[in-house]
């Protein structure tokens, strides 16, 4: 496999998961919000990621919102499900229920918390790849999960088969350029953060992005993909002005960014629920905040 081998493009959403007051997963609301992304124009949907919290659902629960999750996308687009977890042995088993489930690909970091060599990494994949037929989308995101997907390893793991794409959510534009220019021939690049860089990303013939600010802003996030695509470059900048502020509103003043997210959603009348522990919601001087925000903001 490699990216000739998958039609996956554009703008897709990092999907939360809501949760109601009580602790258990939201299913109708976290089936309306797929409707509403895929009806605003995003070509798919990532499931259980970190916008999903998935350090916070159980087995059980990953393989509920990858059913969920493919049954209400039904063919209007991509669906990927993140399948990462520390041992080869649990991420390959999640990698074979995503598949399934009949979703798309399996979004996998490297095996987190751990510093590992870059060989570890390579041996990492290796091993999920070699027990597993689902096409594997790398992701990387070295603040959250330690371990860094340098350019130069990129284009070394795609020498693995099964490996077709990058979530390259690092926050650093050298990082992500040159792996894009590394790589492209032989994998697609999806850019993380969109909201900071989408329209520059875009630019360099990103292939899409993946970002968790569609839930609470969809047509722009959408459209900073699209307007770019489209040579309405001036358009383009202005939405990409407003995501760098949603990023600075949503991660300010003791805000969090997944909580940010939840809390946002709920202002703005969409079914963002409630957080699970370890997280906390924002707490009443935070909302208070981040609604004055988002009413300078919009």
């Amino acid at each position: 496999m490699d990216r000739n081998s998958i039609d996956w493009h554009g703008p897709l959403v990092a999907l939360i998961t809501p949760f109601k007051k009580s602790g258990e997963i939201d299913k109708d609301s976290f089936c309306q919000n797929i409707d509403r992304m895929i009806k605003k124009g995003a070509t798919g949907v990532l499931v259980a990621g970190c916008t999903g919290e998935f350090w916070a659902l159980s087995y059980k629960e990953k393989k509920l919102l990858f059913e969920l999750s493919v049954e209400t996308v039904n063919g209007r687009g991509t669906v990927i499900c993140n399948c990462s977890a520390i041992t080869p042995e649990e991420t390959i088993e999640l990698t074979k229920e995503s598949k399934n489930c009949g979703s798309d690909g399996s979004l996998i970091l490297p095996s987190y918390f751990i510093k590992l060599t870059e060989n570890e990494i390579i041996n990492y994949y290796k091993n999920i790849s070699s027990a597993t037929s689902s096409p594997i989308i790398i992701y990387n995101i070295p603040n959250n999960a330690v371990n860094d997907i340098t350019p130069e390893l990129a284009l070394e793991l795609c020498k693995i088969n099964n490996i077709v794409a990058i979530k390259e959510s690092s926050g650093n534009w050298k990082n992500f350029y040159s792996t894009l220019i590394l790589a492209k021939s032989k994998i697609r690049i999806f850019c993380g953060p969109s909201s900071v860089y989408g329209f520059p990303a875009t630019m360099a013939d990103a292939d899409g992005t993946i970002d968790c600010f569609p839930n609470v802003w969809a047509p722009g996030c959408m459209d900073i993909f699209y307007k770019s695509k489209d040579g309405d470059h001036v358009e383009a900048m202005k939405l990409q002005e407003i995501g760098n502020n949603l990023t600075e509103l949503f991660t300010s003043g003791g805000k969090t960014l997944y909580p940010s997210t939840k809390a946002a959603m709920n202002i703005l009348g969409f079914n963002g629920g409630y957080t699970r522990p370890p997280l906390n919601d924002l707490n009443k001087n935070l909302i208070k905040d981040l609604e004055k925000g988002l009413k300078l903001i919009f």
